[in-house]
């Protein structure tokens, strides 16, 4: 198939990535690991979406500041087109502290984000598009929940694919799951990592939380870190595990395991093909410290 136009709508984000090296001091220096990149879960999708050959256009909001020009810069340079609705704020920052697990804690500053206005989403929506991929921190937001769920109910009036990704359990928790779901309805495609999954279905297990979401959703990919991914379309479900063998930083892999699924599903893959590249997509972005590995 042709590389498809592909709208992707979320954060605009610096990140500082933290790995100490030694038991932190809480009140002298403590030696470090410390990486100043591009972030935003929208935006690594964007770039997985774009190495695939894609034609990505990332919208979102952002200050008129360094870590905006950074943040632009880094996606033209992986051949993204970025839309960015420059607000009078700051553009938002994360801070990831990584353990000697792997795994990180996240300190979040959305700055600019929640500025993002209807306006320009449906401007960009005019111009033509084949899908459009909505990041969950929009809806998990109330001041964008409405910009989101306007995007997705313009897509399906010009009869264009979509897609969600859950994005983070805790926001998910706090908006409840109904709310949610009911902003993101008529989605064709639901992202989400295995926790995310069962509170969003309300299931105990993955299995069950899958076959609950495949009533709503045309299709639905969980993530399940070292367990691998699931996919499940109506009644046909298939599982791959991970081939991640080195991980320094779990930071972005989700991100790229659902861009590489969406991007390769897009191309005409089946729907185990694509799993296999998100695994192979996780498995690079974990050896390295970062979202971009």
């Amino acid at each position: 198939m042709k590389p498809q136009r592909i709208l992707v709508i979320g954060d605009v984000m610096l990140d500082v990535v933290v790995k100490p090296m030694i038991a932190v001091a809480p009140t002298s220096d403590t030696p470090a690991r410390v990486r100043l990149s591009r972030g935003g879960s929208a935006a690594n999708m964007s770039v997985a979406l774009a190495l695939t050959g894609h034609h990505v256009t990332f919208l979102g909001a952002s200050g008129d500041d360094v870590a905006a020009q950074l943040f632009e810069e880094s996606l033209r340079d992986a051949g993204v087109r970025a839309a960015l609705e420059r607000v009078d704020a700051p553009t938002g920052v994360v801070v990831a502290m990584v353990g000697d697990d792997a795994q990180r804690a996240m300190l979040t500053d959305r700055g600019a984000n929640p500025m993002l206005t209807m306006d320009h989403v449906l401007t960009q929506l005019e111009r033509p598009f084949d899908h459009l991929h909505v990041s969950g921190y929009t809806f998990l937001d109330p001041t964008t929940r409405h910009v989101g769920t306007a995007a997705l109910a313009r897509a399906a009036a010009l009869r264009r694919p979509t897609s969600v990704d859950v994005c983070s359990a805790g926001p998910l928790i706090a908006v409840t799951p109904d709310v949610f779901k009911d902003a993101i309805k008529g989605t064709s495609t639901l992202f989400a990592n295995e926790e995310e999954a069962l509170i969003l279905s309300g299931a105990s297990d993955v299995l069950s939380a899958m076959d609950v979401l495949a009533k709503e959703y045309g299709e639905v990919v969980v993530t399940r870190g070292v367990h691998g991914a699931r996919a499940q379309m109506g009644a046909n479900a298939f599982e791959v595990p991970s081939l991640s063998d080195v991980v320094l930083d779990t930071t972005g892999a989700g991100d790229a395991a659902t861009g590489a699924y969406l991007a390769l599903r897009l191309s005409g893959s089946s729907m185990i093909d694509s799993l296999y590249g998100a695994m192979r997509a996780a498995a690079e972005v974990v050896r390295g410290l970062g979202s971009r590995g």
